[in-house]
């Protein structure tokens, strides 16, 4: 039996730019480094990327970036 959570849709880069809080163009970058989850459809140059949200979040939680600690650095740096 499939659940909704199993049938994710796939997002274009411009949303899954809105939930990561950057521009499409830095994304699809991102992409194709490798350095973020996508999955790229067709061949050649020219590929069109889709992403999964839930993937996304889980790839940043799993970098060890404690967004409140971050946060106190950043101020004491000012």
């Amino acid at each position: 039996m499939t659940t909704n959570s199993e049938r994710e849709p796939f997002v274009d880069a411009v949303a899954a730019g809105e939930f990561l809080q950057l521009r499409p163009r830095r994304v699809l970058e991102m992409a194709r480094r490798g350095e973020i989850p996508a999955y790229p459809l067709g061949q050649g140059q020219r590929r069109v990327w889709r992403f999964r949200l839930s993937e996304l979040a889980s790839a940043l939680c799993s970098r060890g970036v404690h967004y409140a600690n971050a946060a106190v650095r950043a101020k004491e740096n000012i």
